[in-house]
């Protein structure tokens, strides 16, 4: 009997008959299962184009919402950011943050200040080795700074242990350990030194013994605010670090002996960046989407969501303001030559009026150039309502549709191959047995008769 091993849609379809004419029934079998299989491989062409409209959907969308993200971080830079110039560098260093006001600031220092530095007196026990020596034997010390006490536990008995809890409790000094003495005959010693600048008292002690010499004593800071004016004046500060004004901090190096200058203006200099890689996005979203064109475009050549793509690309550069010195983008130094290719020129922008060029830009919420762009943009790209969405969502269900009909197809083909293995499978049996049957037929005519043939004499 027939038997059949096959694969729905394949060309060779194994067949085994006994009959002469199972080499006729194989290929009766094939050609009716290709015959029967080519609407679903039909459909598997469909998936695997389909798929590759979705793949560049994706690379669409991802060149889009780059360039959303360019608008976004445009739109953070608008306002510029606040920057600190000093004239002196070696004398200080100013950080200018939010809430910080243009202007000049005159400044000079006085004195750096400098803070309080305690020893461990060289009455106490001598420590070779700090992982296992200690200043005094005790388990627990007073820590007094500036009249208030805190009591430490070391977690061991050495004075590593002693100089670590002593930092862990927060007190406003810090432990370390220091070695006066050589390098054959080591003297380790605790010292505290004042974390702010000024005349703090500092004090540890075991029990009643106290364990500290003062080696000296800190001061505070002072510097002078508008020193060449008649309303100058002189402040302390306990720190070196000092807030001169809202959002403008100053590191105090050194002292000076005449002042320093110190202008915060605005920078744009983010701004600036953030255009830059806006025309770079730009140039690589138009390029994608001219992939798609032409006798040679890709796997969305002529689709209308091409040219609607390309329509809010162009959209983006025909924005025009309606007042000011910058009217459009032309003005703030984009501009877009024959081949459609979009360049930045920083100096047109540097030399852009800052109020213009942020009455022009807006912001992404409530006008201008930002609004609009990123409004254009977010109609391409939200993840819900963007037509880039709606595009991939339909190819998605096309190719749902698609895999639904391959998989009905592939049962039917199955089906279809297995009702004809049989039926051919049970003509080629009845065929052989015929066949059979009309060998013993000859072959007993052949017994009886002879080979059909007689020979006669006549007399």
């Amino acid at each position: 009997m027939a038997s059949s091993s096959v694969t729905p849609g394949s060309s060779t379809i194994a067949f085994t008959g006994t009959s002469t004419y199972s080499a006729d029934f194989q290929a009766v079998l094939n050609r009716a299962v290709d015959n029967a299989s080519l609407p679903m491989a039909a459909a598997q062409t469909e998936v695997s184009t389909l798929q590759s409209q979705q793949s560049a959907f994706t690379s669409l969308d991802t060149s889009f919402t780059t360039l959303q993200n360019d608008i976004q971080n445009i739109n953070s830079a608008v306002s510029g950011a606040p920057s600190a110039q000093v004239s002196d560098t070696s004398a200080l260093t100013a950080t200018a943050s939010a809430g910080a006001l243009n202007g000049t600031y005159s400044i000079q220092i006085d004195d750096t200040g400098s803070s309080t530095t305690t020893l461990s007196s060289a009455s106490l026990t001598t420590v070779t080795d700090p992982t296992t020596g200690n200043i005094s034997p005790a388990t627990s010390f007073t820590l007094t700074v500036n009249g208030t006490s805190t009591t430490i536990t070391p977690s061991g008995t050495s004075l590593e242990s002693l100089a670590s809890a002593i930092n862990a409790a927060g007190d406003g000094v810090q432990a370390t350990i220091v070695n006066v003495g050589s390098t054959s005959s080591p003297d380790y010693r605790l010292s505290l030194t004042s974390t702010e600048l000024g005349a703090d008292s500092i004090q540890l002690t075991a029990g009643s013994q106290p364990l500290l010499d003062t080696l000296s004593t800190g001061s505070d800071a002072k510097y002078t605010l508008n020193s060449n004016s008649s309303d100058s004046v002189q402040i302390q500060s306990t720190s070196s670090q000092v807030t001169l004004a809202p959002g403008l901090t100053v590191n105090l190096i050194q002292q000076t002996t005449s002042p320093v200058t110190i202008a915060v203006s605005t920078d744009y200099s983010a701004l600036q960046s953030a255009l830059s890689t806006f025309t770079t996005d730009y140039n690589s979203a138009v390029s994608a989407l001219s992939a798609q064109y032409g006798q040679n475009g890709g796997a969305l050549q002529g689709q209308s969501i091409i040219y609607s793509l390309s329509h809010v690309l162009n959209s983006l550069l025909q924005y025009n303001g309606s007042s000011g010195s910058v009217g459009s983008l032309s003005a703030l130094g984009l501009s877009i030559d024959q081949n459609g290719v979009l360049s930045f020129d920083a100096s047109t922008f540097s030399a852009a009026n800052p109020a213009d060029v942020q009455q022009f830009l807006g912001n992404t919420t409530s006008g201008g150039f930002l609004q609009a762009a990123n409004s254009a943009l977010t109609a391409v790209t939200d993840p819900s309502t963007g037509i880039l969405q709606t595009a991939d969502n339909s190819i998605q269900a096309d190719i749902t549709n698609e895999n639904t009909y391959i998989s009905q197809e592939q049962v039917r083909i199955s089906n279809l191959q297995t009702t004809l293995t049989q039926q051919l499978s049970a003509a080629d049996a009845a065929i052989a047995t015929l066949q059979s049957q009309d060998t013993y037929y000859q072959q007993l005519f052949t017994a009886e008769y002879g080979n059909g043939t007689s020979s006669t004499s006549g007399g």
